[in-house]
């Protein structure tokens, strides 16, 4: 079966989940660019890469860690509808496959975390995100995630990973699904400067968590208190926060 093919059959069935089974709310800054851009979410639960792709009107195609290539069926589904394995130690491999689609004009994911978020908090970013905008030229879409903590289940996959344990997946077993997607980013420089990667890469996770903090309010019903409803160059409201370093 044509890649692209395979994709939207598997893009349709996620959309019929989130329907049933989801409370979905998306709310988006701004009409989304067309052509080539990299889609940039925070990381709460591990269904997050397949349940964005079903935001979004064009292909998707997502950086998604190695172990769930491993998985029987779903392994060989994510490989033949054009997802990306990132291998721990072989980034560059991912990163370059991940250029390689945006220069052909293709929709790339990318989570900044490189894992699932730690619970009520984000972790430190890696620097993928910016060397793929520095390289490319695409613009970056931040995404802020918000959900109901309490309806998330821990699953044993099976699948093991590299020190001998089994892979846990972090499953949302249905309730508020909360998205916001923020104005586009654009990232201009050299992506050797070492100096300006790190500082746009926190640039980056700041507005998403930004975003997820919109969600989050939003999903509780609360207005947004009259000190955080500032607006920035790109369209966030200011929130106070930390990442850890």
């Amino acid at each position: 079966m044509p890649q692209k093919m395979l994709y939207w059959i598997g893009r349709y069935t996620l959309e019929l989940f989130t329907r049933v089974l989801l409370d979905m709310n998306v709310l988006y800054h701004e009409q989304l660019p067309a052509g080539p851009k990299i889609i940039a979410p925070n990381h709460p639960t591990t269904v997050d890469p397949f349940i964005i792709t079903t935001v979004l009107p064009e292909q998707v195609h997502i950086l998604v860690t190695e172990s769930a290539f491993k998985a029987p069926l779903f392994g060989d589904y994510l490989r033949k509808s054009g997802h990306v394995p990132v291998v721990v130690g072989r980034g560059s491999e991912a990163f370059e496959a991940g250029k390689r689609l945006i220069e052909q004009g293709h929709v790339v994911a990318i989570f900044p975390e490189g894992a699932l978020s730690p619970e009520g908090r984000v972790a430190r970013p890696h620097t993928g995100v910016t060397r793929l905008a520095l390289g490319t030229g695409a613009p970056v879409i931040p995404v802020g995630i918000a959900l109901d903590p309490t309806r998330i289940r821990m699953v044993d996959t099976g699948i093991k990973t590299a020190n001998g344990s089994t892979e846990i997946a972090r499953v949302y077993a249905g309730g508020p699904y909360y998205i916001t997607m923020g104005v586009p980013m654009r990232i201009s420089g050299d992506i050797n400067e070492r100096k300006l990667v790190a500082s746009q890469t926190q640039r980056i996770m700041r507005h998403i968590v930004r975003l997820s903090k919109m969600s989050e309010y939003r999903m509780q019903g609360a207005e947004l208190p009259k000190e955080a409803v500032e607006t920035t160059i790109a369209g966030c409201i200011q929130i106070p926060f930390e990442i850890p370093s």
